[in-house]
């Protein structure tokens, strides 16, 4: 049966709620609400007023995890006034996963590169997550979707590393790049293990640059915003956002296409489809 993606042309709190709602999955316990913070300087990032409706519906607990390049998320300190200088902490219970060691190691038995997966260690404080993602392009991933949400956002600083370099950390930056896309397919999937599919995805198509909100300096948005999407299988709801920016009438989309091409982003979906992590067939619902 194919995998059910929810999806909105009307980007706005609401209708992320709605969508929500539309596909009928409770949440349960301590829900993991997913954010990207935002690096300081990043005029792409979705603010914490766009997603107030929804972590409120959910009554979950914003998390994230420090970086492991320089900026102003890569401490604990640092993260947490970002935190407060983006107006999260303001609004929300805000917990910083790897704000404290040891990491928690998850196993991946199955891996296509790696075996194991370092995450901060106050994810064994919850029970579900709800991964809130900014569709973008990205500067190593091709795009930044559901599943980079899930491998690199849920890794501790360490972890990061780790994947990036394909299980060497020493060698983060310079892996082989099909390594680190099959890596973050394998990390992905011992997320999903570990909340036991208690997951819910939203991916927002709005200010698209080609680089991550990670970037201190990223470019300005080059194709037109298209919508929101949800769905509680992460292949399938990056799958449709790749399919949607290719559907697209506005020219801008050979930027963007060229940003993913160029990395060869589609092989995160195609090494976690092999895993079994979700299906690439869906049923798109327009409401």
């Amino acid at each position: 049966m194919k995998a059910k993606v929810y999806f909105t042309s009307e980007i706005t709190p609401q209708s992320v709620v709605r969508l929500y709602r539309e596909l009928g999955k409770k949440l349960p316990g301590s829900v993991a609400v997913k954010v990207h913070s935002g690096e300081p300087g990043n005029q792409n990032f979705l603010r914490p007023d766009f997603w107030k409706p929804m972590v409120e519906h959910v009554g979950g607990t914003v998390v994230e995890c420090n970086t492991a390049y320089k900026g102003g998320r890569n401490t604990t300190q640092r993260h947490m006034q970002t935190f407060q200088d983006h107006g999260w902490s303001p609004m929300f219970s805000v917990d910083l996963l790897d704000a404290q060691g040891p990491d928690m190691e998850l196993s991946i038995p199955n891996g296509i590169r790696i075996r194991k997966n370092f995450v901060g260690k106050d994810m064994e404080n919850y029970d579900s997550a709800l991964i809130l993602s900014h569709f973008k392009g990205h500067p190593m991933g091709g795009y930044g979707g559901a599943l980079k949400q899930l491998s690199i956002g849920f890794a501790s600083a360490y972890g990061k590393k780790y994947i990036h370099g394909a299980g060497d950390p020493t060698n983060p930056w310079k892996s082989d790049r099909e390594y680190f896309l099959e890596s973050m397919a394998d990390a992905a999937g011992s997320v999903m293990a570990f909340f036991k599919n208690e997951i819910v995805y939203v991916n927002v198509m709005k200010n698209m640059s080609v680089d991550c909100d990670c970037c201190a300096v990223a470019e300005d948005p080059c194709i037109a915003d298209i919508g929101v999407l949800v769905s509680d299988d992460p292949v399938a709801i990056d799958q449709a956002c790749l399919d949607l920016v290719y559907a697209s009438d506005d020219p801008g989309k050979a930027h963007l296409i060229e940003r993913i091409e160029s990395r060869n982003g589609v092989h995160t979906i195609e090494a976690a489809a092999g895993l079994k992590l979700g299906s690439r067939e869906y049923e798109l619902i327009e409401l």
